[in-house]
């Protein structure tokens, strides 16, 4: 069975990332989505529990896609969830190099075992982030069309 796994904190879960989902799909036989449970980086983060709902809800019609939590490494999930690609979506040339290096250090340690594969945004969603629909929401703002 080919799996793959698609990881985030998904903060929210925003129309660029369904695109990512509905384009990676028909490469695997699985695709298991990983939402951060933990992170330092961003204090801010919502619910796990409040996320996973959310995301198991937009695809709770699509069998070969499972909602999980995760915590630590991306790499790590990717292997207790027996697949062997990472997919990751990218916006910019910013978020490419970023990836870029996550990739080959994923690669080293494990030994090739684990693969990511980037899906480039539509260019329509280039400009969506989490982040933006989070500071457009704190002033207000009618955030539906970004979210699925």
């Amino acid at each position: 069975m080919k799996k793959g796994v698609f990881v985030g904190s998904f903060n929210p879960f925003t129309i660029g990332h369904d695109s990512i989902v509905r384009r990676a799909l028909p490469l695997f036989d699985k695709l298991v989505i990983g939402v951060v449970g933990d992170n330092v980086q961003k204090p801010s983060l919502s619910p796990a529990e409040d996320r996973i709902g959310t995301i198991r809800q937009l695809y709770a019609a699509e069998p070969r896609i499972e909602v999980k939590p995760y915590y630590g490494l991306a790499v790590d999930f990717a292997r207790e969830q027996q697949a062997h690609y990472i997919i990751k979506g990218v916006r910019s040339v910013k978020d490419f190099e970023y990836e870029r290096e996550q990739a080959d250090i994923n690669r080293q340690i494990t030994n090739g075992e684990v693969e990511t594969l980037l899906l480039f945004a539509e260019p329509h969603l280039s400009s969506i982030s989490s982040s933006m629909v989070r500071e457009l929401q704190h002033f207000g703002l009618d955030v539906s069309q970004f979210l699925p």
